[in-house]
């Protein structure tokens, strides 16, 4: 199994490398840039980076930010002189070959360099440091909530195949699954935060003003509280998807002919259910955790919090791209990417830890 883990963990660094050279390239055909950015400002057609996060940015945070406002004094309908142009280029780095760049950008990874936000005067490693724990969390409790829910939902429709149980939660599930995760989000906003119904949960953040005055206790509730809406909008695909393929997996393992002969011994249902079958039939449910988690984490990560406000990498991600700030998008995706390559391992193990029968290196050889 050694081997195996080892040779995974080497096939990362080409993995990375193929999912940073593709979007690399991609960044390269995109209309508009960084330098763009400004100059759409300095020319009077807004700010970037206010318009997407609402916020004013400090004008003394960095040099740029003190060189556009300086230029936009004097410059204004004039039209900027091309050694400004070029200056930018150069404050940005695309004064170079994109292969130079692109190296640079590698090199710079290898040594855990990931550079600095172009429009927040903050490094990109801070930044995502910063907003981990909130995706983490949003993806952690989604995923264990559509486990409890799921399993034992999961287990009784196999149960009873067939009833009119099965039939009318299935056709719940199946609606359910119908509905996106975007959707059932803003109907959850309009109808429990304050849209046109009732206030009963905060709108935005997972936090409140006075979460620092709390007891402990009053933290947790406030914490909880502000997760609520979120983490059900995170479900409701996930929940459907689980469901089914613990009913599935289930009446596979019922119908096989060891069941039969456990129930022609007399063994009473639940332990033929849970004493025999429940070890086969989690196998694929249980193992498929860490990518349910990473298909949470993922798909949902950038919809979910750009409408509840949650401070994630999601949403940074989704800043980052309008405003074309290159070092964060790299960064996230190099995150996302590493993240997605290490739990697609994990659920690897999850295999051998439930059934330790499988053996992933004598099936390689």
């Amino acid at each position: 199994m050694g081997a195996y883990i080892l040779r995974r963990l080497l096939l990362i660094i080409p993995t990375l490398i193929g999912v940073m050279v593709v979007n690399f390239a991609l960044t390269q055909f995109v209309p508009g840039g960084p330098v763009e950015q400004v100059l759409a400002n300095l020319q009077g057609e807004g700010d970037v980076f206010e318009t997407i996060t609402g916020t004013q940015a400090d004008a003394g945070s960095s040099n740029l930010a003190e060189n556009t406002a300086y230029q936009s004094e004097y410059a204004g309908a004039r039209g900027l002189p091309p050694e400004f142009i070029a200056d930018l280029e150069r404050q940005f780095g695309l004064d170079k070959p994109p292969l130079e760049r692109f190296l640079s950008m590698m090199w710079n990874y290898m040594r855990f360099d990931f550079g600095e936000s172009y429009f927040k005067s903050e490094g990109v490693l801070d930044l995502v440091w910063d907003k981990l724990p909130v995706s983490i969390s949003l993806g952690l409790w989604a995923t264990l909530i559509s486990y409890m829910v799921s399993i034992p939902l999961g287990i009784r429709k196999a149960v009873r195949d067939g009833s009119s149980f099965d039939t009318w939660t299935s056709g719940i599930i199946i609606a359910a699954y119908a509905i996106p995760g975007f959707l059932f989000a803003i109907l959850l906003l309009v109808l429990l935060a304050g849209g046109s119904y009732w206030q009963i949960f905060p709108l935005r953040g997972l936090t409140s003003p006075d979460w620092d005055q709390m007891s402990w206790l009053g933290k947790i509730a406030d914490y909880f509280w502000h997760i609520t809406l979120p983490v059900l909008a995170s479900v409701i695909s996930s929940f459907a998807t689980l469901t089914l393929l613990t009913k599935n997996s289930f009446l596979d393992e019922i119908r096989k002919q060891y069941v039969v002969t456990a129930k022609a011994k007399g063994l009473p249902e639940s332990r033929v259910l849970y004493g025999h079958v429940f070890r086969n039939a989690m196998l694929i449910v249980i193992a498929g955790f860490p990518g349910l988690f990473l298909s949470v984490f993922f798909g949902g990560s950038v919809i979910i919090e750009t409408l509840f406000s949650l401070d994630g990498l999601g949403r940074l991600g989704y800043e980052a791209a309008l405003a074309r700030d290159y070092p964060v998008i790299f960064g996230t995706l190099f995150f996302f990417g590493l993240i997605g390559l290490l739990i697609g391992i994990l659920s690897d193990l999850m295999y051998v830890f439930v059934d330790p029968r499988i053996d992933f290196e004598r099936r390689d050889t």
